[in-house]
């Protein structure tokens, strides 16, 4: 059944996560085919939310910590069945150990959403898992338009941005895009050098921890560094090991910040 309410980001969202009923799921379709902007908007969210679960795997298959073990929860609750307010905990428990049968991914049901340095490092890994693979098109605009592109990012950012040259490590600046991120738009500069290994920069405006020290994160296979400077954030990432992408951060962070 048509419904006819407008089309909102809650819509746009549920359309993503696969969460809506058919007859929505159907007018969200048709507005999408209308827009073709939006649409391109809603495939960014749903090729990040791919790369991501991709990213995380190796997370989410991690055994069951044994503590959380059926039969130990099992147990607790046994013990603590008489106590005020014992039953909700268990129930509560029991559930987080059922989900952690599936993968362990539960836990993060368990936790308020990412925000600030955290989140700005699992967009990074998103964004590098969607596009560093790409051979025919990872980037935009090419290293040819990096005027166009600053102007560009730094438009939709609203704030200038520069693009970090790091030739003398040894990596060629490849061009970039806009990516969309659950904060907002975001610019990601790509790179590479002679082995083919490719490193991401990603750059947005940061709503929380606008100042915050260069973080070392972890996704699976791919690891970076992420830090913020005067309310902007910046992630370097790649599938290059950790302590070799540790010198190539600090040389970011001095050319856009002046300081390490």
């Amino acid at each position: 059944m048509i419904t006819g309410r407008p089309i909102g980001e809650d819509d746009l969202q549920a359309y993503v996560d696969q969460a809506l009923e058919p007859a929505r799921r159907d007018e969200v379709k048709a507005y999408l085919d209308r827009h073709p902007d939006i649409a391109a908007r809603v495939a960014g969210y749903a090729a990040q939310r791919d790369a991501l679960r991709d990213a995380l795997k190796p997370i989410a298959e991690e055994p069951v910590p044994p503590e959380l073990s059926l039969a130990r929860l099992i147990e607790a609750r046994e013990r603590r069945r008489f106590r005020p307010g014992s039953r909700a905990v268990a129930a509560a428990v029991l559930c987080l150990a059922l989900g952690g049968v599936s993968g362990w991914s539960a836990r993060s049901l368990t936790l308020p959403p990412e925000t600030g340095i955290i989140a700005l490092g699992e967009e990074a890994a998103a964004s590098y898992a969607v596009y560093a693979p790409d051979r025919k098109r990872p980037v935009e605009i090419d290293a040819g338009g990096r005027d166009e592109l600053i102007r560009w990012v730094s438009n939709r950012l609203q704030h200038p941005v520069s693009v970090p040259d790091l030739a003398t490590a040894g990596y060629r600046f490849m061009g970039g895009r806009l990516v969309a991120t659950a904060h907002g738009p975001a610019g990601l500069f790509l790179y590479d050098d002679d082995k083919g290994i490719r490193i991401a920069v990603l750059v947005r405006p940061m709503a929380v921890e606008k100042e915050a020290t260069m973080s070392e994160l972890n996704y699976g296979s791919v690891a970076g560094y992420a830090w913020a400077n005067d309310g902007i954030g910046y992630s370097l990432v790649s599938e290059a090991p950790a302590q070799m992408l540790h010198p190539l951060a600090d040389e970011v962070r001095r050319q856009i910040s002046g300081k390490i």
